[in-house]
């Protein structure tokens, strides 16, 4: 299949997906797994399981999220699920080398952090945060629950960020169980926080959705471009410059945040001269057919 303009893989980005799971993988088997904290997603889901059966962390990255981006193909398109799994494939093979190759031991206590707890969760966060907030920047996303809150989170009438929340929230409620104590679980929360504002960080926007208002000279182009590529309504509202006096057009679109670096490809490549905002849009509304 033929690949649109401006919109085949890129070298560089597979480069930098590399360095995302190799930072995710860090984080999570540095900081977070030797004292038993969870990440978010699947891949706190992972570690859990890694630590009450025999199969290791690697396995279970590959096992769950896999199928999860495969499922999500159709919406989410062949070069952000080829990113993700490749960000993944990264991710599972660097927490692999740090566990099982390199002359690091992990098993007991994080080589930098110990046995406290704190330092661990927030740095364990913060340094998966990273890893996942530049995925998300490349193109991509390195846990396949982000895929179900996209997929999902629509049909039950919530948002992309709650569908997160609330799936985390399980998942420390079934660790505090299994483990029979709560400090652990009450930490994860505080790993959970510190990747959460540092993909904020990273990526404008986590939460919530966002509306992109685009005015160009050129808006059926880019509106033709923006419904071929996501299968949705594009708005087109009349502007006038009030210095040049000359009529324009606004192009009003709403996406999550995975779908912005591209949308902002497509209305460049088409239009170099392009004048974008994007701004945070609490609750959408549809209607229900």
């Amino acid at each position: 299949m033929k690949q649109k303009k401006g919109h085949s893989f890129k070298v560089i980005n597979f480069i930098g997906l590399t360095l995302a799971g190799f930072i995710n993988a860090f984080g999570i088997t540095v900081f977070l797994a030797p004292v038993k904290l969870y990440d978010s997603g699947i891949s706190g889901t992972s570690m859990l399981l890694s630590q009450i059966t025999p199969f290791s962390l690697s396995f279970y990255l590959l096992l769950l999220n896999v199928p999860l981006f495969l499922y999500g193909l159709k919406k989410q398109g062949v070069i952000f699920t080829v990113y993700s799994l490749y960000a993944v494939a990264m991710y599972s093979l660097g927490a692999f080398l740090i566990t099982d190759v390199l002359p690091i031991d992990v098993s007991i206590a994080s080589p930098l952090a110990g046995e406290d707890l704190l330092l661990c969760s927030l740095f364990g966060g913060l340094i998966s945060g990273i890893g996942s907030g530049l995925t998300i920047r490349l193109g991509g996303a390195i846990d396949g629950v982000e895929v179900m809150s996209v997929v999902f989170a629509k049909r039950l009438g919530i948002t992309v960020g709650t569908f997160v929340m609330v799936y985390n929230v399980i998942i420390y409620v079934i660790s505090g169980i299994i483990l029979d104590s709560w400090i652990l679980p009450l930490y994860s929360i505080v790993t959970y926080g510190a990747g959460l504002k540092t993909i904020d960080f990273i990526v404008e926007g986590l939460d919530r959705s966002k509306a992109i208002m685009i005015i160009t000279d050129m808006a059926d182009e880019i509106c033709d471009a923006l419904s071929g590529e996501y299968e949705s309504g594009v708005t087109q509202l009349l502007a006038r410059g009030h210095y040049s006096k000359k009529e324009k057009t606004a192009v009003y679109f709403i996406v999550n945040r995975f779908q912005i670096p591209k949308v902002k490809e497509i209305a460049h490549d088409i239009d170099p001269n392009a004048f974008m905002t994007i701004t945070e849009v609490a609750d959408v509304y549809t209607s229900i057919k």
